[in-house]
This record gives C-alpha cells, sequence and structure tokens, in this order.
C-alpha cells in the first residue's frame, strides 16, 4: 500500500506569527502536527523541537519499527501494542527534551506544544496524541476521531460535570490539560486502525478543527477530491470562519 498526501499551513487572520509545526513522509508513512501553546513563549520553538525530537525518535528505531511491522504481516498482534509503546516512548522523550530546554534558557520558560502523530504501515494506523490537535479517518465519507481533546471542557463532559450542550456555549475551550514540554513528563494517549485503499486521514491543529461544526465538515473536505485541494479548502474554510488561530492541516491517501 502506498501513501500520498499534501500539507498546508496558515497563520490566519488574527495571530502575529504561525506557531504551528508539522512533518510528512510518504515513504515510511510517517506524520506528525504540533500546535506551540498560545500565551506561553516560544510555542513556535516548543513545536518545532517536538515535531523533531520524535522524528529523530522514529527514525532512530526504523529497524525496529521494520522488524515489529514485519512480524505484524504475519499476524503477530503483540507488535500493536510494542509499536504504540516505541511512540509513546517517543513522545515522552520529546517532552522531556523540550522541558530541558526550557529550564536552560529562561526565555523559554514555560514552552509547550500540543503533538499529535501519525505512523502508517503494516496495513494499520498507529496514532500517538497529546494536546487538543487531532487525527481522523475519513472511509467513504464514514468518519472517525482517533484522538481525544486533552482539553479542560472535555474533561468536564466526560465526567458528567457539564453537558455537551453546555460545553457549545462554554469559554476557554482552548484551555489544554496535557502538553510537551509542559513538565519533565506527559501522560500520552496512543490508538489503532485498520487501514484500507481509499482510506483517507486528516492531521490539524485546533485552528481547523475548531470550526467543524460535525463529521461532515470533515467528510465534506476530505472524503473526495485531489489531496490539494483539500488541504487548501481545510484552510479557506477556517479563515472563512474566523482565522482566529494558526490553521494547519495535512491529508494523507492510502493507495492500492
Amino acid at each position: 500500500m502506498k501513501l500520498h498526501s499534501v500539507a498546508r499551513t496558515d497563520i490566519g487572520r488574527k495571530r502575529q506569527h504561525n506557531e504551528d509545526a508539522f512533518f510528512r513522509d510518504d515513504a515510511r508513512g510517517f506524520y506528525v502536527v504540533a500546535d506551540g501553546v498560545g500565551g506561553h513563549n516560544k510555542g513556535e520553538i516548543a513545536s518545532r523541537e517536538a515535531v523533531d525530537h520524535l522524528k529523530s525518535w522514529v527514525y532512530g528505531a526504523a529497524r525496529d519499527v521494520d522488524h515489529l511491522v514485519e512480524r505484524l504481516t504475519f499476524g503477530d498482534q503483540e507488535c500493536v501494542w510494542e509499536i504504540r509503546r516505541l511512540l509513546e516512548s517517543g513522545v515522552k522523550n520529546a517532552c522531556y527534551m523540550v522541558y530541558g530546554m526550557a529550564e536552560l534558557d529562561p526565555e523559554k520558560k514555560g514552552m509547550s506544544t500540543t503533538l499529535s502523530a501519525l505512523l502508517v504501515r503494516g496495513g494499520m494506523a498507529f496514532a500517538v496524541h497529546v494536546g487538543d490537535s487531532r487525527v481522523y479517518r475519513v472511509r467513504q465519507n464514514s468518519v472517525l476521531q482517533l484522538t481525544e481533546d486533552h482539553t479542560l471542557i472535555n474533561y468536564k463532559v466526560k465526567h458528567g460535570m457539564m453537558t455537551k450542550a453546555e460545553a457549545e456555549k462554554a469559554s476557554g475551550k482552548n484551555v489544554i490539560t496535557r502538553a510537551v514540554g509542559h513538565k519533565d513528563y506527559v501522560q500520552v494517549d496512543t490508538a489503532d486502525i485498520d487501514v484500507a485503499p481509499g482510506d483517507r486521514f486528516l492531521l490539524c491543529s485546533d485552528g481547523l478543527h475548531g470550526y467543524f461544526t460535525g463529521d461532515k465538515d470533515v467528510s465534506d473536505l476530505c472524503g473526495e477530491g485531489p489531496l490539494e485541494e483539500c488541504a487548501e479548502s481545510a484552510v479557506a474554510l477556517a479563515n472563512q470562519r474566523g482565522g482566529k488561530d494558526n490553521i494547519t492541516a495535512i491529508v494523507i491517501e492510502a493507495l492500492q
């Protein structure tokens, strides 16, 4: 199965600079989106460093990943958990490194970032996630969100402290409860799902998904059409609906 992707990032209409960072590699099936936490020093450095450290971690373990994927293709399901743990360890390592950089430089004190990554290998997609950037799978216009927002609002809804209706009207939707670099350790979410030819994936920062009104927006953007148009339409939609934040989208298609 081959992969093809297109990425777009935009400063939006309100911000003075872009604190998002991204990476994509179709040959290795590896994709990352990070969003420097607004209001903290050097968010753009935190996002870029987190992406670079995770990339270095995964590429440094390339032989291990190849071996695990080979075992996976022969039906060894234990490899699923091993790949998830490898990605989780990479994010934790990135967190420790970003935190350490901030400790050494007063100008970077408090810098942190969200991070969502996807590894597509061996007929499966492995997601790893901290913060409120998202990963979606679109299959024949059916949308599945692989990540769960680590925000205060989502926490309250999940634990019955607030209804979804109340959450829609609540302020502080951008208050996140986990970030890479905020401390020297972070709890990391992982997930895995099967991949079939024709599946598409969307990785995006909250500058895009914050304007989604439902899954239909995702399927309308990514369900069909050239990937270039999908990514550009995603940025255009966010800007048309306000563009209050930086906007980053990676659209990926699995090909036969």
